[in-house]
């Protein structure tokens, strides 16, 4: 599976869009269409993979459930809790279904690159909440998976709306109807900053690196509006 990163350094700098647009992030109340039946789900497949422009087509199984991929853009702006000294994962622990995380107790802080991408090849009872874990899995992160949310990040006059969705969703079921157009609907994974989050949840270590997280995003705020101001600084004595 491919992983495309474009590296990015900066906590508080967003993903530049594709065309000018305003990110807003709101819940949208939409009705749940009816439930498709095998004729319905087969047809549109059909009308996926005809659209589809590369190898990354859906198949109808037998039983009338179905798999596919979905790309999941990964905007983190905090860094993650990860084992430290840990190689990364060969295929051979993949097939073999090795937990490299399970090896060390040891933990380091990594900040994942904005607007990292990676593919996911799913069925159709693949929830949210499974999504979440897998990617967590993938990049042997060991936070606790309520610190995370998948939304949908659609566009709509203009703007870029991300719509929070439930663990329960099934993920593929709404690549199935919106085509496999990315620019019509793609799935991001961002931070859960709604305070649904359990922080009892959480270890005494895992409290202690929010801390030292919260206090190195402040430090580096502090910096970048000393910077600012001191090149506005340097500019005004030059004009005198």
């Amino acid at each position: 599976e491919d992983c495309f990163f474009t590296a990015k350094t900066s906590f508080f700098r967003s993903a530049p869009n594709k065309v000018p647009a305003k990110n807003v992030t709101q819940t949208i109340e939409e009705e749940k269409p009816a439930p498709l039946t095998t004729q319905e789900i087969k047809q549109k497949i059909e009308k996926y993979n005809a659209k589809v422009t590369n190898c990354l087509l859906m198949k109808l199984n037998d039983d009338g459930t179905y798999t596919g991929f979905i790309k999941v853009h990964l905007k983190l702006r905090r860094p993650v809790t990860v084992p430290a000294g840990i190689r990364p994962q060969s295929i051979y622990d993949a097939l073999k279904e090795v937990n490299l995380a399970e090896m060390t107790d040891k933990r380091a802080s990594f900040y994942l690159p904005l607007d990292a991408i990676k593919q996911l090849h799913i069925s159709s009872t693949t929830t949210v909440s499974e999504v979440i874990q897998g990617l967590l899995k993938k990049f042997m992160v060991v936070d606790n998976p309520q610190k995370f949310a998948l939304f949908k990040e659609m566009r709509k006059d203009g703007q870029v709306l991300f719509q929070k969705l439930p663990l329960t969703e099934f993920p593929l079921y709404l690549r199935l109807l919106a085509g496999p157009d990315t620019d019509v609907l793609s799935f991001v994974l961002k931070e859960n900053e709604t305070g649904e989050v359990e922080w009892d949840a959480f270890s005494i270590p895992e409290l202690q690196n929010f801390l030292m997280i919260l206090d190195k995003e402040e430090k580096d705020k502090i910096q970048q509006v000393q910077k600012k101001y001191e090149k506005f600084k340097q500019r005004l004595q030059q004009t005198l």
